[in-house]
């Protein structure tokens, strides 16, 4: 319902935009409709404000960059046959990053993967996504990312969390939902919807009593068989680094089912990252077999 509220709301914009002023002779002095001019908004918008004053209110969200190191667990129906494999990952805002997997030779590891890319065993891997561009090294060289994995990756990094509260919510052609208390992961939550005018949506469901993110939630159709995916995040082990409160346990779920589980060991912010950490260059086409000398 709230959908249908905004496209007609947007609709009628757009009519009024394009509509020559010489018609309406009192359209200079007309208020311009607000999106979120409703108590229902305004409350969503409260609990967002909120939300990123406990998290740290403005180093949160002007931090340059983040890197991490802990433990992997790639999942399958909810299972893993790994004992878990370390790696590194740095996040440049808004749309570099590096995920590294590291000593994959000590780990072991059965079919599994790091994030759509098959482990190789005795190797490790890189992957990298600076802008629209997603790479994968590994002893071979650098491949461009599958188009399908690139995607996905891209889909998830405009739901982040990073996105939503430093985009999305200042995004004034965003609409705001507040949709009431529920329980998520055993905790009382308040949840918030952001529709775009994309008609693209995610839900932030946040905690009444530390007012931090425990899940985000977003979906999409499939373009081949046009079934519709549900893609959901869920934070936990808040730990204050740097003055910024951060989750130590992430989780993320598919239709339901867990497909990954990440557990930070040590974070960081702000530090002196080289750009030369978010660059590649194709070497290779996996399509194609490599020469034996």
């Amino acid at each position: 319902m709230h959908r249908l509220i905004v496209i007609l709301l947007l609709s009628a914009l757009g009519v009024a935009q394009t509509a020559p002023t010489s018609s309406s002779p009192t359209s200079a002095t007309t208020p311009a409709v607000s999106l979120n001019d409703s108590d229902n908004a305004r409350k969503a918008r409260a609990v967002l404000d909120q939300t990123v004053k406990s998290l740290g209110g403005q180093p949160y969200l002007d931090y340059a960059n983040r890197e991490e190191t802990g433990r992997y667990y790639p999942l399958y129906h909810g299972r893993t046959n790994s004992t878990g494999i370390p790696y590194n990952y740095y996040v440049e805002y808004p749309d570099k990053d590096r995920f590294e997997v590291i000593h994959t030779k000590d780990i072991f590891l059965i079919e599994g993967q790091v994030g759509n890319v098959k482990v190789k065993n005795k190797f490790d891997i890189v992957l990298i996504h600076n802008g629209d561009k997603g790479y994968e090294t590994t002893y071979k060289g650098t491949a461009a990312q599958e188009p399908e994995d690139l995607q996905n990756y891209l889909r998830r990094r405009q739901h982040s969390l990073e996105w939503v509260f430093r985009r999305w919510t200042r995004d004034p052609s965003v609409a705001l939902f507040y949709e009431g208390q529920s329980v998520v992961d055993g905790k009382e939550c308040e949840g918030v919807s952001l529709l775009n005018n994309q008609n693209d949506s995610v839900s932030v469901f946040v905690d009444m009593n530390t007012h931090y993110p425990v899940k985000i939630s977003y979906s999409w159709r499939d373009p081949k068989d046009k079934q519709r995916n549900v893609e959901d995040e869920v934070y936990d082990n808040y730990k204050l680094v740097q003055g910024i409160w951060t989750p130590h346990s992430i989780t993320r779920y598919y239709n339901g089912e867990t497909s990954q589980q990440r557990f930070i060991s040590v974070a960081n912010y702000n530090q002196n990252l080289p750009d030369s950490m978010f660059e590649a260059a194709v070497s290779y086409d996996p399509k194609v077999p490599l020469k034996k000398h």
